[in-house]
C-alpha cells in the first residue's frame, strides 16, 4: 500500500469516527425528548374516553399489557391503562379488539369508572365500509355517546345488544354488523372488569412501553 492511499483511508476512518460520535450525540440529544412527545401524545388521546374523571399522575404508568389467552375481547394483545387519585382507583382503561366487524377485527377503546360505569369509548381502528360502518367513529356520527354513563346493570346483560336484537342500543343506519360486534365487545370488557376489578388494579404495572 502506498503511503498515500494509506493516508487516505486514515483521514476516511478519522472522518467515520467524528460522523458516529455526531450521530451518537445527536440521538442522545433527541431520543429523550422523542420519548416525551410520544408519551405526551399518547396521555392526550387517551384522555378523552376517560370523560370527566379526575386523576393524578400519568394513565400510562400503570399500564398492563395482557397477552392472549386473557378473558378479553379479541385474540390480540390488550392493553389496560389504570387512572388513579390518592392512591385510589378511579377508572380503567381497556384498548381491546372486537371481532366479527364488517371488514374485520375492530380495535376500540373502552374507559370504565372504578364503580363500573363507562366513561367514554373511543374507536381506535377498523376498515369497516365507508359512509356506512363507519359511523362508529366520533367523527363520523355520535354513534358512541350513547354508552356513556351505562353499565354492566344499566342494561343488564340480555340488554348490552341493538334494539334489533332486543336490547337497548341503536344501530347504526344501513349497518348492524358493526355496531353489533362493537356492543358485544363492550359488553365482554364491562364482565371481565367486574369480575376482576380488584386484580385489574392490584396487579404490577407492565415494564415495556407501548
Amino acid at each position: 500500500m502506498t503511503p498515500g492511499v494509506a493516508k487516505r483511508g486514515t483521514t476516511l476512518a478519522a472522518i467515520a469516527a467524528i460522523c458516529a460520535t455526531l450521530v451518537a450525540a445527536t440521538y442522545q440529544l433527541t431520543a429523550a425528548r422523542i420519548a416525551a412527545n410520544e408519551q405526551a401524545w399518547l396521555e392526550n388521546s387517551l384522555k378523552p374516553a376517560l370523560g370527566d374523571v379526575d386523576y393524578e399522575g400519568s394513565i400510562t404508568a400503570a399500564k398492563l399489557v395482557l397477552e392472549p389467552p386473557h378473558g378479553l375481547p379479541g385474540n390480540d394483545v390488550a392493553i389496560i391503562y389504570r387512572a388513579y387519585s390518592g392512591g385510589v382507583p378511579v377508572a380503567a382503561l381497556f384498548a381491546v379488539t372486537a371481532r366479527g366487524g364488517y371488514a374485520g377485527p375492530i380495535r376500540i377503546l373502552v374507559g370504565i369508572e372504578a364503580d363500573g360505569a363507562i366513561t367514554g369509548v373511543r374507536i381506535l381502528e377498523h376498515r369497516e365500509t365507508p359512509g356506512l360502518g363507519d359511523g362508529i367513529e366520533e367523527s363520523r356520527s355520535d354513534w358512541v355517546h350513547q354508552f356513556y354513563g351505562r353499565s354492566l346493570g344499566d342494561p343488564p346483560v340480555t340488554g348490552w345488544n341493538l334494539e334489533a336484537d332486543g336490547g337497548d342500543f341503536d344501530q347504526l343506519t344501513g349497518a348492524t354488523v358493526t355496531p353489533r360486534a362493537v356492543i358485544k365487545a363492550i359488553r365482554e370488557t364491562l364482565i371481565y372488569f367486574d369480575t376482576n376489578r380488584e386484580e385489574i388494579f392490584d396487579m404490577p404495572a407492565t415494564a415495556e412501553s407501548l
